[in-house]
């Protein structure tokens, strides 16, 4: 798809000038960071700042009183990072599986932990997007691409883009960028958050807006970016090995990337076009690693499991079927278990439940034990009809593995599509402690309300609700309502409008800080 935002004189106008702007900045990486803050002010990029690196800046980060700091301040990139997670929380490009979505969170937080930013708080979310791509944000908002999950040989593999992405977070690359520009553009940055998955998977938008600029322009906006890029690298590699990943995984994944573009027609993968890979950047990385010592390396069976069943989500379910039987047959896996596990789910998906079935006891039969599999057990027997059973399984399941969130959630929806709701609400009351920023929890805790007539406690539950996806104004709206249902006894009443008062107190903060 083209676009042509180009007026008479080369340049974008109004609503289209703003709109390319928005898919500049927010391309992974920040590649074409420069050409954005040039369109939004009307401005040729000219770099001014010399970001020159030593030879060895893996723990160089920015001074605190740097330039930087006065563009994006903590609070600044807070504001925009929850901008970024309301859109995230509606968008139906974003891959909405409790197991996927914790097991990379902890696979992030464990590589977060290890960053030379201690305190700097990481939020992932999985874009399903066939694509080879991850991307950063402010705030510690980073989103990965179901196709980086395929492509991945191993979770150190994986590992080694988090590392990169993190790093581009912990050093501040999107603020150092502005201040070399030398223009306070950060409310514009935030709005940019209405574009984020606009522009996350169409980089040939945004890469034909560079035809505006000259090439002189170009290539040093590239260099720019290459420096950012291998100080990434080099940060990352550091994550990675703290966190006891292995390291040669990183130069791995690079030649991946090459075997994609040598066989793409022509077509580079996303995370090349915003990620540039020269063979300098190729060259260093490869030398670091070969002087770190070898670490035996323990892969984590999870990432094998989330994998598979990334692969059965994406495609058409007999095809699935067909590809996951032909590997299985012809002993094309790394992991068996995987790929029966992966089979099941596509099974599943082509309305097969009794196949899905064989599957999890060969499963169980070949010595699997994983809160995977009570999952996935459970959720087969829902399909099967055999409700008392999946709600068995679940409850079981978390009885073992209390923390499972998947688990929760489908014993929780299992409750609600029964209509069992006097059951239900006592389920999920339990679950809103373990689980307190899952909206879903608090979604069919307002349905279930509703069903039995409680309006003042569905319409808390809704607030709270949007409070979780980090829509203020609608929270406030529902705890409005439901402060003047008329259902409530006295001290639901006082519940339901301390909670509006501070909510109200919030928006009236962020309003007065807007303007400020």
């Amino acid at each position: 798809m083209a676009f042509n935002f180009l007026n008479h004189s080369g340049r974008c106008s109004g609503w289209a000038q703003w709109l390319l702007a928005c898919m500049l900045v927010m391309q992974p990486g920040w590649p074409l960071l420069a050409e954005a803050v040039g369109q939004f002010s009307g401005k040729p990029y000219e770099p001014d700042l010399d970001l020159t690196l030593p030879a060895d800046s893996s723990n160089q980060l920015p001074e605190l009183g740097d330039a930087s700091q006065t563009v994006l301040s903590a609070r600044d990139e807070e504001k925009i990072a929850n901008q970024i997670l309301k859109q995230v929380a509606t968008s139906e490009d974003v891959l909405d599986d409790a197991e996927i979505t914790d097991y990379l969170q902890a696979l992030g937080k464990r590589l977060g932990a290890s960053s030379p930013d201690k305190q700097q708080k990481f939020r992932f979310f999985v874009v399903q997007d066939k694509t080879i791509n991850a991307f950063a944000m402010p705030g510690g908002v980073i989103g990965v691409h179901t196709g980086l999950f395929v492509s991945a040989n191993s979770e150190s593999e994986l590992a080694s883009v988090l590392g990169h992405e993190i790093g581009h977070v912990t050093q501040h690359h999107l603020a150092r960028m502005l201040a070399s520009q030398k223009y306070d553009m950060f409310k514009n940055i935030a709005a940019t958050a209405l574009a984020l998955l606009v522009a996350r998977s169409n980089p040939d938008a945004a890469m034909g807006a560079m035809a505006t600029a000259s090439a002189a322009g170009i290539q040093r906006q590239l260099d720019y970016t290459r420096e950012h890029e291998r100080e990434a690298d080099r940060v990352g590699l550091t994550i990675l090995q703290d966190a006891g990943f292995d390291v040669r995984a990183m130069p791995a994944f690079f030649t991946t990337l090459q075997r994609a573009t040598r066989f793409a027609d022509g077509n580079m993968p996303s995370y090349l076009r915003t990620h540039p890979l020269t063979s300098e950047r190729i060259a260093d990385i490869g030398n670091r690693v070969q002087n770190l010592p070898y670490k035996q390396v323990t892969e984590s069976p999870a990432f094998s499991l989330m994998r598979a069943k990334i692969r059965a989500l994406q495609g058409g379910p007999s095809q699935m079927v067909e590809e996951f039987k032909h590997n299985i047959a012809e002993g094309r896996f790394q992991n068996e278990q995987a790929e029966h596990y992966g089979l099941a789910y596509a099974y599943l998906r082509a309305s097969q439940a009794k196949n899905a079935q064989q599957e999890v006891q060969w499963l169980e039969q070949h010595g699997m034990v994983s809160p995977y599999l009570v999952t996935l057990k459970a959720v087969t027997l829902a399909k099967l009809g055999q409700v008392p059973e999946a709600q068995a399984q679940f409850l079981e399941g978390l009885q073992r593995y209390p923390q499972h969130r998947m688990l929760a959630q489908g014993q929780a929806e299992s409750l609600i599509r029964s209509n069992q709701w006097a059951q239900a609400i006592t389920f999920i009351q339990k679950q809103v402690v373990n689980f307190p920023e899952d909206p879903k929890f608090y979604d069919w805790l307002a349905e279930a309300y509703q069903a039995q007539g409680k309006q003042m406690l569905r319409h808390q539950a809704l607030g709270e609700a949007y409070v979780r996806k980090y829509d203020l104004a609608r929270a406030v709206e529902q705890f409005d309502i439901a402060s003047k249902a008329k259902d409530g006894d006295f001290y639901l009443q006082s519940r339901v409008e301390a909670r509006l008062k501070a909510l109200r107190l919030q928006q009236s903060l962020e309003k007065d800080d807007d303007k400020g």
